[in-house]
């Protein structure tokens, strides 16, 4: 009974993947796989538009409100700016898909450690010009600056395991490799020997 059980589930499933075997052929996946690299293109070329737009945009707002409140201009326009460089490492992540078709761990640590930093001084800026500081609002405060510090630490600590992660694993990849052309080598040199028996044979058979 649970031969025959197993039989029917594994026969669905074969009939199941076979059905999109037929669907989906080469020229369909293909054709996938190009959609798919146009939406990656099209994405990391919004990224690097709006970046441009909110870095002209930054500094025009910077100009226009400097000479009223310096120190508010200045934290506006760094606030802003690390905005355009989060935008710009997702633009770079992009690229870098596009070229390895691999996505690697580590520029979203660096892109979390830049937003959390962004939010850091624009909670302090926020509490620094309030007209009417409560308790309630300075103990939100520190807890927001104490959760942002901790997720800081802790990226930080991320992006220094992933550094060292990366050595570790192009190591094994590389001994992986000359492993790999070591057997061809030797499977070449067989398949040499077998042909110079196999000449030396007929030569004296004939």
């Amino acid at each position: 009974m649970m031969e025959r059980a197993v039989s029917t589930v594994r026969h669905s499933s074969t009939n199941r993947w076979s059905f999109f075997e037929g669907v989906l052929g080469d020229r369909t996946i293909g054709m996938m796989e190009a959609l798919d690299g146009f939406g990656y293109f099209t994405t990391g070329l919004s990224f690097l538009a709006i970046s441009m737009v909110l870095f002209v945009r930054a500094w025009y707002v910077f100009a226009i409100a400097v000479g009223a409140n310096a120190v508010s201009a200045v934290l506006g326009l760094v606030h802003d700016l690390l905005l355009v460089i989060i935008l710009l490492e997702l633009f770079r992540t992009t690229i870098n898909f596009l070229k390895t078709k691999q996505i690697t761990l580590e520029p979203f640590l660096y892109i979390c450690v830049i937003a959390s930093t962004r939010r850091i001084l624009t909670t302090g800026a926020q509490v620094s010009y309030m007209e009417e500081l409560t308790d309630v609002v300075f103990n939100r405060y520190l807890m927001d600056l104490g959760a942002n510090v901790l997720v800081v630490v802790i990226l930080i600590i991320g992006v220094y395991l992933s550094h060292r992660a990366s050595p570790q694993a192009m190591n094994q990849g590389t001994e992986t490799d000359s492993y790999t052309d070591l057997k061809g080598e030797r499977a070449w040199s067989c398949a040499r020997e077998i042909d110079g028996q196999l000449t030396r044979s007929k030569k004296e058979c004939a």
